[in-house]
Protein backbone atom coordinates (compact mmCIF):
# COMPACT_ATOMS: atom_id res chain seq x y z
CA UNK A 1 0.00 0.00 0.00
CA UNK A 2 1.46 3.36 -0.97
CA UNK A 3 1.41 6.45 1.21
CA UNK A 4 -1.07 8.15 -1.11
CA UNK A 5 -3.68 5.37 -0.98
CA UNK A 6 -6.91 5.97 0.94
CA UNK A 7 -6.95 5.24 4.65
CA UNK A 8 -7.90 1.76 5.71
CA UNK A 9 -11.57 1.38 6.63
CA UNK A 10 -11.96 0.58 10.32
CA UNK A 11 -13.74 -2.72 10.73
CA UNK A 12 -15.49 -3.63 13.93
CA UNK A 13 -13.52 -5.88 16.23
CA UNK A 14 -14.89 -9.19 17.29
CA UNK A 15 -16.29 -9.00 20.83
CA UNK A 16 -14.13 -10.52 23.52
CA UNK A 17 -15.32 -13.57 25.43
CA UNK A 18 -15.93 -11.44 28.53
CA UNK A 19 -18.65 -9.53 26.67
CA UNK A 20 -20.74 -12.61 25.98
CA UNK A 21 -23.29 -13.65 28.57
CA UNK A 22 -22.80 -17.35 29.37
CA UNK A 23 -25.83 -19.33 28.22
CA UNK A 24 -26.52 -23.01 28.97
CA UNK A 25 -25.79 -24.27 25.45
CA UNK A 26 -22.49 -22.40 25.36
CA UNK A 27 -21.48 -23.76 28.76
CA UNK A 28 -22.40 -27.32 27.78
CA UNK A 29 -20.31 -26.95 24.64
CA UNK A 30 -17.33 -25.95 26.75
CA UNK A 31 -17.95 -28.79 29.23
CA UNK A 32 -18.29 -31.22 26.30
CA UNK A 33 -14.81 -30.27 25.13
CA UNK A 34 -13.36 -30.51 28.64
CA UNK A 35 -14.90 -33.96 29.19
CA UNK A 36 -13.45 -35.05 25.86
CA UNK A 37 -9.97 -34.14 27.10
CA UNK A 38 -10.65 -35.82 30.46
CA UNK A 39 -11.57 -39.03 28.65
CA UNK A 40 -8.00 -39.23 27.32
CA UNK A 41 -6.67 -39.28 30.89
CA UNK A 42 -9.32 -41.78 31.96
CA UNK A 43 -8.43 -44.05 29.05
CA UNK A 44 -4.82 -44.00 30.22
CA UNK A 45 -6.03 -45.17 33.64
CA UNK A 46 -7.97 -48.04 32.05
CA UNK A 47 -4.88 -48.97 30.00
CA UNK A 48 -2.74 -48.81 33.16
CA UNK A 49 -5.15 -51.16 34.93
CA UNK A 50 -5.16 -53.61 31.99
CA UNK A 51 -1.37 -53.55 31.75
CA UNK A 52 -1.18 -54.19 35.48
CA UNK A 53 -3.53 -57.15 35.10
CA UNK A 54 -1.23 -58.59 32.44
CA UNK A 55 1.92 -57.85 34.47
CA UNK A 56 1.21 -60.10 37.42
CA UNK A 57 -0.58 -60.18 40.76
CA UNK A 58 1.83 -57.91 42.70
CA UNK A 59 1.62 -54.97 40.30
CA UNK A 60 -2.11 -55.56 39.80
CA UNK A 61 -2.63 -55.39 43.59
CA UNK A 62 -0.67 -52.12 43.66
CA UNK A 63 -2.76 -50.54 40.88
CA UNK A 64 -5.98 -51.76 42.50
CA UNK A 65 -4.85 -50.19 45.79
CA UNK A 66 -4.20 -46.86 44.04
CA UNK A 67 -7.50 -46.90 42.16
CA UNK A 68 -9.33 -48.20 45.24
CA UNK A 69 -8.11 -45.36 47.47
CA UNK A 70 -10.44 -42.44 48.19
CA UNK A 71 -8.60 -40.34 45.63
CA UNK A 72 -8.67 -43.13 43.02
CA UNK A 73 -12.40 -43.62 43.54
CA UNK A 74 -12.95 -39.88 43.18
CA UNK A 75 -10.99 -39.89 39.90
CA UNK A 76 -12.93 -42.93 38.64
CA UNK A 77 -16.21 -41.28 39.61
CA UNK A 78 -15.18 -38.19 37.64
CA UNK A 79 -14.17 -40.38 34.69
CA UNK A 80 -17.56 -42.07 34.77
CA UNK A 81 -19.33 -38.70 34.82
CA UNK A 82 -17.14 -37.38 31.98
CA UNK A 83 -17.91 -40.47 29.91
CA UNK A 84 -21.67 -40.22 30.44
CA UNK A 85 -21.77 -36.44 29.97
CA UNK A 86 -19.70 -36.61 26.80
CA UNK A 87 -21.92 -39.38 25.42
CA UNK A 88 -25.09 -37.38 26.11
CA UNK A 89 -23.51 -34.27 24.59
CA UNK A 90 -22.59 -36.33 21.54
CA UNK A 91 -26.19 -37.51 21.21
CA UNK A 92 -27.34 -33.89 21.45
CA UNK A 93 -24.93 -32.91 18.68
CA UNK A 94 -26.09 -35.88 16.62
CA UNK A 95 -29.69 -34.66 16.88
CA UNK A 96 -28.52 -31.20 15.80
CA UNK A 97 -26.65 -32.75 12.85
CA UNK A 98 -29.93 -34.31 11.78
CA UNK A 99 -31.59 -30.89 11.98
CA UNK A 100 -33.61 -31.41 15.16
CA UNK A 101 -33.89 -29.59 18.51
CA UNK A 102 -32.54 -26.24 17.32
CA UNK A 103 -35.25 -24.05 18.84
CA UNK A 104 -33.83 -21.78 21.55
CA UNK A 105 -36.06 -23.04 24.36
CA UNK A 106 -35.59 -26.66 23.33
CA UNK A 107 -31.81 -26.42 23.08
CA UNK A 108 -31.65 -24.67 26.47
CA UNK A 109 -33.82 -27.35 28.09
CA UNK A 110 -31.65 -30.00 26.45
CA UNK A 111 -28.52 -28.38 27.89
CA UNK A 112 -30.00 -28.55 31.39
CA UNK A 113 -31.23 -32.10 30.76
CA UNK A 114 -27.71 -33.14 29.72
CA UNK A 115 -26.15 -32.05 32.99
CA UNK A 116 -28.97 -33.46 35.13
CA UNK A 117 -29.07 -36.77 33.28
CA UNK A 118 -25.29 -37.17 33.35
CA UNK A 119 -25.18 -36.70 37.13
CA UNK A 120 -28.20 -38.99 37.66
CA UNK A 121 -26.85 -41.74 35.40
CA UNK A 122 -23.41 -41.55 37.00
CA UNK A 123 -24.93 -41.91 40.46
CA UNK A 124 -27.09 -44.79 39.26
CA UNK A 125 -24.09 -46.62 37.78
CA UNK A 126 -22.09 -46.22 40.99
CA UNK A 127 -25.01 -47.24 43.20
CA UNK A 128 -25.63 -50.39 41.12
CA UNK A 129 -21.89 -51.17 41.18
CA UNK A 130 -21.75 -50.70 44.96
CA UNK A 131 -24.76 -52.96 45.48
CA UNK A 132 -23.29 -55.61 43.18
CA UNK A 133 -19.94 -55.49 44.96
Amino acid sequence: MSASSPAKTERPLSPHLQIYKPIPTMMMSIVHRITGVALYAGTLLVAWWLIAAASGPDYFDFVNAVLGSWFGILVLFGFTWALIHHMLGGLRHFAWDLGYLFEKRTSTKLAYATIIASVALTLLIWIVAALAY
